[in-house]
């Protein structure tokens, strides 16, 4: 009875030691619900512009961010690791786990609902709706909504980064994918073989990024700025002859 009475004590010094320490460690508070179905194909595609997201690096750790957090697109990309506050909701969520997610997508506003009785994502609330596979790893599912503690943190990914080039003449409209490090983008510059100097893209909406200039029959490079600061240039990624529609994966990752 003794051992089990201490091992009792030690589990509740473990986790109120480990709650302690997230609490302390800069953390910020939201909400998070969860979308997309058990499968997460509800989630694919979305407001940041990927398409399938398990081919675009992101796989079903993903979240659609709230006006607050979204910033217009800027986040798309970032990563957040999130655990469930078992400080409020001690019944819902499951103890001594955590989960990092990467933005794809835009949770909109309902202001039809109180911001606190279904227009979780109205401004100026920061929440997370994840995919319901990312939330079951932090929280039961019959929860439906939790308070979470959130912060921005290193996206780790594998392979290089992917650039994905649609539009037409005059217009390339480059989705950029599977970004490391600070994940977001702040600036890209796009350099066709027979441009002498880089030219500057404008953000056309979520991860996709946009030049009009005519660049058909040069082979592109790309360099981009992460929201840290750190720039990545990706030399001569799509060949002379690429097409409207193709992907080209580079050998550059942060």
């Amino acid at each position: 009875m003794e051992k089990v009475v201490l091992s009792g004590v030690i589990l509740l010094v473990v986790l109120f030691t480990t709650e302690l320490r997230v609490a302390s460690a800069g953390w910020l508070k939201a909400h998070a619900t969860f979308y997309g179905g058990s499968d997460a194909s509800g989630t694919m595609g979305g407001a940041c512009g990927y398409g399938n997201l398990n081919t675009d690096g992101y796989g079903i750790k993903t979240a659609a961010l709230s006006t607050a957090l979204f910033n217009d697109g800027k986040s798309c990309g970032g990563c957040y690791q999130i655990v469930c506050d078992a400080s409020q909701v001690p019944q819902w969520c499951l103890r001594g786990t955590s989960i990092t997610i990467t933005a794809t997508n835009f949770c909109p506003p309902n202001y039809a609902l109180p911001s606190d009785n279904g227009g979780w994502c109205n401004p100026p609330r920061p929440h997370f709706d994840m995919s319901q596979p990312a939330f079951e790893m932090i929280a039961k599912y019959k929860a439906g909504i939790v308070p979470i503690l959130y912060r921005k943190v290193g996206c780790k990914r594998s392979g290089g980064i992917r650039f994905t080039i649609n539009g037409k003449d005059y217009f390339e409209l480059v989705l950029i994918s599977n970004v490391g490090g600070a994940g977001d983008i702040s600036l890209v510059w796009i350099k066709g073989s027979k441009m002498s100097n880089w030219e500057s893209m404008s953000r056309n909406w979520g991860a996709n990024w946009q030049s009009l200039s005519y660049l058909n029959g040069q082979s592109l490079s790309f360099r981009i700025q992460l929201s840290n600061g750190k720039l990545l240039t990706a030399f001569n990624v799509a060949p002379s002859n690429w097409r409207f529609g193709q992907s080209f994966i580079s050998k550059v990752q942060s």
